[in-house]
């Protein structure tokens, strides 16, 4: 029996469903994101995963990463190809420290778990839901299974089925992302990973100097270790490069006579860099951005073009910091958080904004902060949410209708969730009778997007929030 072949498989599959339980039923969304160094480096977790590294290998990307999980279901009949462009993912690395530096974050683009949890959220969790729930109530209507099924279904509402089902209108551009990510596997197994994946680098500029390392002995040159590799990392001559191997075991029992094990070695590792960008031009990229340190954006000039979750008070700091893994927006109760894609320029692409037409924010809740992994959104207690301004409602009196038609509608006022109401009435005289007319009390207003959420007037409503 494949015995490290079963167990990483097993791992992979844990891992794999932990992740999406997770992003799925718990609110302690930040947890597998503490991990990754491409968006923390200096967090204790993140030491951790490259300390193990250090001693180990790449074993994060075999064992654990669920993105290379599901590449691996993709591409489970996929040809293997050596490609030579492995230098790939260490100039994208490079480049992500650069734009670092100029205060550009586009860590979100390339980052192997932002992009799972970004298509879990935003894609995987509506569809699965909302056709699990079709069929459950296809089956109940059309066979009369009323008993135990419906039971059945009526416990999973409360659990699987008791996710809200969320409308993001730009959700096919992250599942095509998704798609042609996973697609690459067509080309070569584990494409992504071997070339694209800059969090990849990192765990391979480590693994480099690991203690655990792959020896062959009595090898009778029969090849199938090095035509089956899923990351090509074992070379013609029996060597390897420890910095591309997953630690997938494949190797061990593609061997037919069993010479291929791995073990802690007495003497120095052997390193090649032969394949890779060495360390010497890599440290020369990284250096050769402080030059670029001059021409730093400057912070003041970001202005709020968008409404911001609450607790954001800063454009650039917020666009520097959000990774886009989508957690506020699945987290929403009113799905008023939508995905950004040009509105706020290039740098604001796939971060989460208030759409009040959609949902506005929820007064009593405070769930994108504590599910955001990297401070992007404050965690607030659910008190200083409350008095976070998130914009300013003003009402347009060309078509509002106490204004405009002197007819009777409070609306907004009644929904206003502000104690002491940010929208208040005032009775007019008009025509013979009183009528009460809205306004914006706008030293108490939030921002929060409800009175423009329940305003009746259409295709436009007559009461706004702006940034």
């Amino acid at each position: 029996m494949k015995k490290l072949v079963l167990i990483r498989r097993f791992s992979q599959i844990f891992f794999l469903s932990l992740f999406i339980y997770i992003l799925w039923l718990t609110t302690n969304t930040a947890l597998f994101f503490k991990i990754d160094p491409l968006v923390s480096i200096f967090n204790p977790f993140s030491l951790m995963m490259l300390i193990l590294t250090l001693i180990v290998g790449r074993f994060f990307c075999g064992w654990i990463c669920p993105l290379g999980s599901i590449i691996d279901m993709c591409g489970i009949k996929a040809r293997n190809r050596d490609l030579n462009f492995r230098q790939i993912k260490y100039y994208i690395l490079g480049l992500i420290v650069v734009s670092g530096f100029l205060s550009i974050q586009i860590a979100w683009v390339f980052d192997p778990l932002v992009i799972t949890a970004r298509f879990i959220s935003l894609n995987f969790i509506p569809s699965f839901t909302l056709a699990l729930d079709k069929l459950f109530i296809f089956l109940i209507k059309s066979f009369n299974f009323y008993t135990p099924l419906y039971d059945f279904y009526r416990s999973l509402k409360s659990s699987i089925l008791g996710v809200n089902r969320y409308y993001f209108p730009h959700s096919s551009i992250t599942l095509s992302f998704f798609i042609i990510i996973c697609g690459l596997t067509f080309i070569t197994k584990r494409f992504w990973c071997r070339i694209l994946c800059p969090l990849g680098a990192i765990y391979a500029m480590i693994a480099k100097f690991s203690l655990l390392e792959r020896r062959v002995d009595k090898c009778t040159h029969c090849m199938k270790c090095n035509v089956g590799c899923r990351m090509s990392a074992i070379k013609e001559d029996t060597d390897y490069r420890k910095e591309e191997c997953i630690l997938c075991m494949d190797c061990i029992y593609d061997c037919q006579d069993r010479a291929t094990k791995f073990i802690w070695p007495m003497k120095e590792a052997k390193i090649s860099a032969k394949d890779s960008i060495s360390r010497k031009d890599f440290l020369f990229l990284i250096a050769s951005s402080f030059l670029l340190l001059g021409f730093k954006r400057k912070e003041g000039g970001t202005k709020k073009k968008l409404i911001r979750p609450p607790g954001v008070t800063s454009e650039a700091e917020f666009l520097n910091k959000c990774i886009r893994c989508g957690n506020c927006m699945r987290a929403c109760p009113t799905n008023g958080l939508q995905p950004a894609i040009f509105e706020s320029g290039f740098s604001g692409i796939w971060a989460p904004h208030l759409v009040p037409e959609i949902g506005y924010c929820e007064y009593n809740c405070n769930l994108c902060g504590k599910v955001c992994p990297v401070g992007a959104i404050p965690r607030l207690i659910l008190a200083e949410k409350k008095e976070q301004r998130l914009g300013l409602a003003y009402i347009n009196k060309d078509i509002c209708i106490p204004w405009s038609q002197n007819k009777e509608c409070i609306v907004c006022e009644e929904h206003c969730p502000v104690p002491s109401k940010a929208i208040k009435a005032y009775s007019e005289s008009s025509g013979g009778k009183k009528i009460l007319k809205p306004y914006v009390d706008t030293y108490l207003c939030i921002g929060c997007g409800i009175c423009q959420n329940k305003c009746p007037t259409r295709p436009l409503r007559a009461i706004k929030v702006q940034p």
